[in-house]
């Protein structure tokens, strides 16, 4: 791991904001201040938590409260305006571009809302990218993504791109990618929106392993089975914390 994980964390988030300017959309936009300056929106204020090895964490609130906010700076693909974020022992504001993305490479796995897989690669390749950027031998990472998908229920769809897999097969083969590097954090963001029932069970099984095995994972989800694996849940609305 390239930062040491301590045995009561591997995030520590205290009194974290994220504040943006002129990025709201075309009313935040089309609002000028009198000064001329685009306004401030604020995705989250003021939250804080801490998640730890084999802790599974939930987060829920409607659409909009900040949620998948707060997992890109819990993943480190984003800094906060205000606090600190602490990622396997490292502050994230304190990172390079290039430590934070080693950072998420090495510790960090993410189930992305959108997927974010490569068009032009197949469901293997997708999923072994992380074990190349890390130079594990291609036999390697082959015989490791396949186990994966076979995991996930795609051991006949390796080769196939993803324009050529349904919503929910993408879904899964992100599912796979996340775990293939087996991370110290697992940051999902609504990881069986695109599922039905039963392959989301297989999905969450899949984390409560992950979990077992002392990854830290955090998931923002509408789907109460999904929040049920979790040890606890955090309420975000309107950018804060709800729930005490």
């Amino acid at each position: 791991m390239s930062q040491e994980t301590t045995a009561e964390s591997v995030i520590r988030c205290e009194h974290v904001t994220r504040t943006y300017r002129g990025t709201g959309g075309a009313r935040l936009v089309d609002r000028l201040r009198d000064d001329g300056e685009r306004p401030a929106t604020t995705a989250v204020e003021d939250v804080s938590l801490s998640v730890s090895r084999g802790e599974v964490v939930g987060i829920e609130g409607p659409s909009g409260s900040g949620k998948s906010t707060l997992l890109h700076l819990l993943a480190a693909l984003d800094v906060p305006t205000h606090g600190t974020v602490s990622v396997c022992g490292a502050d994230t504001a304190d990172l390079s571009r290039r430590e934070r993305t080693r950072l998420r490479l090495e510790d960090v796995g993410i189930v992305f809302q959108r997927f974010h897989l490569f068009p032009s690669l197949s469901a293997r390749a997708n999923v072994a990218l992380p074990l190349v950027e890390l130079g594990v031998p291609k036999r390697e990472r082959r015989e490791h993504a396949e186990r994966l998908l076979d995991s996930v229920g795609l051991a006949s769809r390796t080769t196939h791109t993803p324009r050529q897999l349904s919503g929910g097969e993408q879904q899964r083969v992100a599912v796979a990618r996340a775990l293939i590097t087996e991370p110290s954090l697992l940051v999902a963001d609504e990881p069986t929106g695109e599922l039905d029932t039963a392959t989301g069970d297989r999905i969450l099984s899949l984390f409560t392993e992950a979990a077992a095995r002392d990854t830290a994972i955090v998931l923002a989800s509408h789907d109460r089975k999904a929040l049920d694996i979790a040890d606890k849940v955090i309420t975000l609305r309107d950018g804060g914390r709800t729930d005490g």
